[in-house]
């Protein structure tokens, strides 16, 4: 084990607002070096100007427009937008450029879960053809949007599947979508097992259906990355309880990818990290495990005993919690654990800590530790959502309390909010706001698009990026 550290404290462009954070920040951008080679990223935009119509808070410059909202009639009249937007993805409006497309010249696509457990108060609709569960209220929709970011049309891209938080997109052009939960069938009114992933295909959702991709694994998916030369598929468990979430590793039969390519299987591995059970006691950025090993999941579909209970052997197995973004940059995966308390049962407290593995040379470390801040109405703490931006920065979605923001971090450190959530959901004497999700760039690069996730709302901010 060897140690190095660096200490960075920044200020974000909000009077008064602190966030702290120590690592080195250049590995966090390797995967956007390549867009922008010597750029800093996204620098300070100025501080956040109240919205008059009481949505979104955005520097000077800088507009949004309202996509989709919760309710309002999809374009397909499948039925209305379904609740709780989370993780998202966007590309290109045809699979190979923008142009002619099934909506017309679409020149972007979104892919937006929506985390619906049984209580959801719109579920997705169920479609023929794309429905997996019919009595589960979870799912995608998509979005097909023109170069001004108008909407040509919304529809169902899979149903009847339940808490879609997360996922990621692969190489070859699809979605792959999380189910958050492990429950069984006969467990919520359910009629079939849940806690896997899906593939959905953009362009047109009925090549890929609603077929469970079971050598994932079975258990409380949060997010996937995966390696665009071997092919391996990574994945994050944000599991609730005690023991918490394992990071996985898929080594697929067919690690040449393509659509449908994940349906032939493949051997489903957990981390390691040897004399380390719980990630949370490791408190230095700069910390490298040489030693990682990775041990057959005994039972990926978790008949009997969720994985993360099962008898790995001697040694044991890993655990962290909240277990949430996954990312692939440069020849790395990156994670996120968003952060751990010792009272809800992690090994140590910590405020949200990004890890990246090295699997030329089989290598952990603890990039960047976050926080803490000494009043939860200011930003910077449980970093969640995390996406690089074309300009060579990083865009970090908080689900903490108190006022939500999304952050730009750039490779020298510096931590500017670039949007604040105003939309209260809680009342005027103790106002509340939801969590921003699925934080994404336009393939051009020149609009943010991200989620509200309650009330769900779908934005795209455009202006003065660098």
């Amino acid at each position: 084990m060897s140690t190095t550290r660096r200490q960075v404290l920044a200020r974000t462009g909000a009077v008064g607002a602190g966030i702290a954070f120590a690592g080195s920040f250049e590995a966090l951008f390797a995967g956007a070096a390549a867009a922008a080679p010597g750029g800093d990223g996204p620098g300070g935009y100025g501080p956040l100007l109240p919205d008059p119509d009481g949505l979104l808070d955005l520097p000077a410059g800088f507009r949004y427009r309202v996509l989709s909202r919760e309710g309002d009639p999809l374009r397909s009249g499948e039925g209305p937008v379904p609740s709780n937007h989370d993780g998202m993805a966007a590309f290109l409006g045809s699979p190979g450029h923008p142009g002619p497309a099934a909506y017309g010249r679409a020149h972007t696509r979104l892919v937006r879960n929506h985390e619906n457990r049984p209580n959801a108060a719109i579920r997705v609709p169920a479609v023929p053809g794309l429905t997996y569960d019919p009595t589960a209220m979870g799912g995608c929709t998509t979005l097909a949007l023109d170069q001004r970011n108008r909407v040509l049309g919304e529809r169902v891209a899979i149903a009847g599947t339940a808490v879609n938080c997360a996922g990621g997109r692969t190489p070859w052009h699809t979605w792959l979508t999380c189910e958050e939960t492990e429950d069984l069938a006969g467990t919520n009114g359910y009629t079939k097992d849940h806690g896997f992933v899906f593939e959905v295909d953009p362009y047109n959702p009925q090549r890929t259906g609603a077929v469970p991709l079971t050598a994932l694994g079975r258990f409380q998916h949060e997010a996937v990355a995966i390696d665009p030369r071997r092919g391996v598929v990574y994945e994050t468990e944000d599991a609730f309880e005690r023991p918490f979430g394992l990071f996985y590793r898929l080594l697929p039969n067919k690690p040449r990818g393509g659509r449908g390519s994940l349906r032939a299987g493949g051997v489903l591995e957990a981390m390691r990290v040897p004399g380390v059970p719980d990630l949370s006691v490791v408190k230095e950025p700069g910390t490298v495990f040489d030693d990682i090993a990775w041990v057959p999941v005994p039972d990926p579909l978790a008949r009997r005993t969720p994985i993360r209970f099962q008898d790995f052997g001697k040694g044991g197995i890993t655990h962290a919690q909240k277990l949430e973004g996954c990312y692939w940059g440069g020849t790395g995966v990156f994670f996120v654990s968003s952060y751990a308390r010792a009272r809800e049962g992690s090994a140590a407290d910590h405020h949200g800590q990004v890890w990246r593995y090295d699997p030329h040379h089989n290598r952990l470390t603890l990039i960047v530790v976050f926080g803490p801040d000494t009043d939860v109405q200011l930003p910077g703490e449980a970093p969640d959502n995390i996406a690089l931006a074309p300009g060579g920065g990083l865009m970090v979605c908080e689900d903490g309390d108190g006022a939500q923001h999304v952050f730009a971090l750039s490779r020298r450190g510096e931590v500017h909010p670039v949007a604040r959530g105003r939309q209260n959901i809680g009342t005027p004497q103790a106002p509340a706001w939801g969590e921003f999700a699925g934080v994404t760039f336009a393939p051009d690069g020149r609009t943010l698009y991200v989620n509200c996730y309650t009330p769900g709302t779908t934005f795209a901010i455009t202006g003065p990026w660098r």
